[in-house]
């Protein structure tokens, strides 16, 4: 007879993003972990009264495993399909492999859906950690010569005879201030960022305020909150500011469309078990901002958050890649989903986030 599961024994499995499934030898189920349970639609206390061999199309396959694992110390099969136990079909990559100290078999599942996710976020940090190195040498290089230009404008217009000619000098005065405020806001996301307990709808009020205050009563903003979300360790200007850039995106879509009921709706929930920049969190906040407009381009929207990308011919396009920099501080990542007239920027926060209070903050 088997010796009791022990669920400690399998702490370490409790929080990986692919399933983890342990079974005897013979196939008899002992553990699956919560992402096993998603994948498989069943309950561990359910599927530790199976076998194996329940989720296999060939009743086979578990022998023909064992067999080829005892010649190799890690089986592997790229593309496997696997029953739920509603009988539905999942395509897997499926991994198996011998627990040190044990007779005991481990097999890790990574559904191909799932699989594609995990490459596509990793393209994705890739490309935004290449994005801000290039934006950040780049704000530098451009703050020091204009210090000089500004100064030298400065200089020349005391020299001026005609005041007539300071016309000229305040014009390369106010451009050097223009540029120098979008050098700032480059380099924003790399001041170091002071971490407080926050509560989420308060941001979403402040924003929801500035943004009735520059657009008016034209856009109605809706609220959607679940108010039992728990408070995060944030940063709250920066999440203001991200919150504010993606709100003032959709304001300005709306406002150029000629719909004659413009609503921008600011949406709180919880999900649970999510895999955010390839680490497993029990608990998050997703925050959706979903307005009516006309949507996003399809050659635009996988660039969304690309610094200099926008589909306002008189924006910047350093907005959203601004507010991606400020949701990636802590720990969460935004996504975007567009359709003629409905466009969702969804902001995710992981809950325990571990970042830590700033020493202000811990004293005060």
């Amino acid at each position: 007879m088997a010796p009791p599961v022990i669920l400690s024994d399998f702490y370490g499995l409790e929080h990986l993003a692919c399933g983890a499934i342990v079974c005897s030898p013979e196939g008899a189920i002992r553990y699956i972990n919560p992402s096993a349970e998603a994948i498989l639609e069943i309950s561990h206390d359910q599927a530790c009264k199976q076998n194996i061999d329940l989720f296999f199309q060939d009743k086979n396959f578990f022998q023909q495993l064992r067999k080829d694992m005892q010649n190799h110390v890690v089986f592997r099969e790229n593309e496997y399909f696997l029953k739920t136990k509603n009988y539905k079909t999942v395509c897997s990559t499926l991994t198996a492999s011998t627990i040190l100290n044990s007779n005991n078999i481990l097999i890790e599942l990574l559904p191909m859906d799932q699989h594609l996710k995990v490459t596509k976020e990793e393209r994705r940090i890739i490309q935004q950690q290449a994005n801000a190195e290039l934006l950040r040498n780049l704000a530098h290089e451009i703050r020091n010569p204009l210090g000089g230009l500004r100064g030298a404008a400065q200089l020349l217009e005391y020299e001026l005879k005609d005041k007539n000619l300071t016309e000229y000098t305040q014009i390369i005065i106010s451009e050097a201030d223009r540029l120098q405020n979008l050098m700032n806001k480059l380099l924003s996301p790399y001041h170091l960022p002071k971490y407080e307990s926050t509560n989420i709808h308060e941001l979403i009020e402040r924003v929801r305020g500035l943004t009735i205050s520059e657009f008016g009563d034209e856009i109605a903003l809706v609220r959607d909150y679940d108010v039992s979300l728990p408070e995060i360790i944030a940063d709250r200007e920066k999440l203001i500011q991200a919150l504010l850039n993606i709100t003032r995106n959709a304001s300005q879509a709306l406002k150029k469309s000629d719909k004659s009921q413009k609503t921008i709706t600011i949406r709180t929930r919880s999900d649970r078990h999510m895999c955010v920049h390839q680490k497993k969190y029990q608990t998050v906040i997703r925050l959706d901002v979903i307005d009516n407009g006309p949507g996003i381009a399809k050659h635009i929207l996988d660039k969304v958050f690309y610094p200099l990308v926008s589909g306002n011919q008189d924006g910047a396009g350093l907005g959203l890649s601004l507010a991606q920099d400020f949701i990636a501080l802590h720990k969460g990542i935004i996504e975007a989903s567009s359709k003629s007239n409905r466009t969702c920027f969804s902001i995710i926060l992981p809950i325990k986030n571990d970042l830590q209070l700033s020493e202000e903050k811990v004293h005060g």
